[in-house]
């Protein structure tokens, strides 16, 4: 874990805030290249009615059209699907940071295994605010990952 990790993490995890304010699942991602942050976004399933816009994504879009990624970070509140997991080995991100991986377990072993550095930091306040969230709004959080 790097010393801005957590300074990054916090803004994922104001984003997931933001996300869950909204009536939207608390998934929040930075993109960040040479220590600033070039694009945020948080999963937008419920506001905007999208299969597809899930935390990382939302953020990527947001960063706009990059000539490379292979010099950035993402950090996500959540552990990845395997759709962000795609994109993420898709566009060569060579680091994923994760706020948690207790109510859902990501792809991490898949995305070492494309060459891709995952930290779990394992944030307490990342993993109680998606569990609220799976507590109030289950049907929601069954259908974000498929089980419903």
């Amino acid at each position: 874990m790097l010393a801005s990790d957590a300074e990054f993490m916090a803004e994922a995890y104001r984003l997931a805030e933001k996300s869950f304010s909204e009536g939207g699942l608390p998934i929040g991602s930075v993109l960040v290249r040479d220590g600033k942050i070039i694009g945020g976004g948080h999963n937008q399933r419920i506001q905007r009615g999208s299969p597809i816009l899930h935390g990382e994504m939302d953020c990527i879009e947001n960063a706009g059209r990059q000539s490379t990624y292979r010099d950035t970070t993402i950090y996500t509140t959540l552990s990845p699907c395997m759709m962000c997991s795609g994109t993420i080995v898709q566009f060569k991100i060579p680091r994923v940071v994760v706020g948690e991986n207790v109510n859902f377990g990501g792809n991490e072993d898949f995305l070492r295994s494309q060459g891709v550095e995952v930290v779990v930091l394992n944030d307490p306040k990342c993993a109680a605010l998606m569990r609220r969230y799976i507590e109030l709004h289950p049907s929601e959080w069954g259908e974000d990952i498929a089980e419903t």
